[in-house]
């Protein structure tokens, strides 16, 4: 017998609370048992792709690190191709570069050059939503190479901290909202 997919409830009672992590005053998600979990991994895929069927998206596009598990997983659900954002210095041909500011600081992402073709239909995921200073950076990157944004999506957004603010230009969507 087969058991029902996982809802969203099921997804956000299995995402651990940790305190003070990786800083005293911040309360990381921890996602590390919904990937554990078979049935809660494909359903929280299932959920992130919820808009598209294979063959309505050319590539799905990961950001570093956790976006990867996502949306490689996507990737092969939808028979589209993957691409990841890494961090400015991993990848090893030539990159479009996008800076972007943290609490304290700046970090840097980059894409492959060719990593799709201008007018590729993308769908952009990551695991969380927070400022929104990367997946703004990685919508950027994107615009770079000429693909169509069809929608970000995350399976956890922190809707405190405002980050759906700097992604106004494009449809977003998070699965489960704190």
């Amino acid at each position: 017998m087969t058991q029902a997919k996982p809802t969203r409830s099921d997804i956000e009672s299995a995402i651990r609370n940790i305190p003070d992590f990786p800083k005293p005053g911040i309360q990381f998600k921890d996602i590390t048992p919904v990937l554990a979990d078979p049935r809660l991994f494909a359903g929280s895929i299932d959920l992130l792709i919820g808009n598209f069927k294979p063959g309505m998206v050319d590539a799905i596009v990961g950001i570093d690190a956790r976006g990867f598990i996502f949306a490689a997983a996507a990737a092969l659900k939808l028979e589209a191709g993957f691409v990841p954002v890494r961090k400015k210095g991993k990848l090893p041909y030539q990159t479009h570069e996008q800076s972007y500011d943290l609490e304290y600081g700046a970090n840097a992402i980059a894409i492959h050059i060719d990593a799709v073709k201008p007018g590729s239909r993308v769908l952009l995921i990551d695991d969380l939503l927070a400022t929104g200073g990367t997946a703004a950076a990685a919508a950027s990157l994107l615009q770079k190479v000429g693909a169509e944004i069809l929608e970000i999506s995350f399976l956890i957004e922190l809707k405190f901290l405002a980050g759906r603010d700097k992604l106004q230009n494009y449809p977003v969507r998070s699965i489960i909202s704190y």
